[in-house]
């Protein structure tokens, strides 16, 4: 029976391109109650997924990772067919100074948005977790990336993909295809980063509580450079 189980999981979770370690999959499968029906086990089993570092809890074939070399900035461009799995590290709005982030970061603080030139309050009647849509930057977006052995890339999102902003959850699981790396940075399209979700609890912790101080010395110091 835990064969068979082990197995339907695999099926569902490699059809979103997760790979999990044996490890991982029979830790999960240890934890989970009998009889549960296998439809809510697939379910539990890919959003605990989601929520681990894929350094840790993934085994991917290499076509579903960055190459060796993915940092040659040598290379002008080259081609990555993947289907890539990759987590967010840290996101950052490049199309906006960081000192008016720092200002929209204050103004939610004080549960405070913009509405054209309007001020509205955020009331407590928002969704838990959401996110002013105000507030949402369209980017453009540098993005910090990294697979499941632990390459780190930064890639651009120029198009506006949809669901990449700086609300995002960091740990947060894309699949990249058919993607352009243009001198050791990854080119990221609507049509070919799809968003799986998820979320690294305790890495999200830190990246918010520290993104206005991190701003704010980024701000400075480029100030003092001019």
């Amino acid at each position: 029976m835990a064969n068979n189980l082990c197995t339907e999981l695999k099926v569902h979770l490699s059809s979103r391109h997760l790979h999990p370690t044996d490890a991982w999959l029979q830790t999960f499968i240890s934890t989970v109650r009998p009889n549960t029906p296998i439809p809510a086990l697939k379910q539990t089993c890919l959003f605990r997924l989601l929520a681990t570092d894929i350094t840790n809890s993934l085994d991917q074939p290499q076509s579903s990772l960055f190459p060796s070399d993915v940092l040659n900035a040598k290379a002008q461009s080259r081609f990555l067919a993947g289907p890539i799995v990759c987590q967010v590290l840290d996101i950052e709005d490049i199309g906006s100074s960081r000192w008016s982030q720092v200002e929209s970061l204050e103004a939610t603080e004080r549960g405070e948005t913009t509405k054209g030139r309007e001020i509205i309050r955020v009331t407590d009647d928002e969704p838990n977790g959401a996110i002013p849509t105000s507030t949402i930057s369209k980017g453009p977006f540098k993005i910090l990336l990294q697979d499941a052995k632990g390459t780190k890339v930064y890639a651009l999102d120029l198009s506006g993909t949809n669901g990449l902003h700086t609300g995002i959850s960091m740990g947060t699981k894309l699949v990249i295809r058919n993607a352009d790396v243009r001198r050791a940075v990854l080119m990221l399209e609507p049509g070919r980063t799809q968003i799986l979700g998820g979320k690294i609890e305790a890495l999200d912790k830190v990246w918010k509580e520290g993104r206005k101080e991190r701003l704010m010395a980024a701000a400075r110091a480029q100030n003092s450079e001019a």
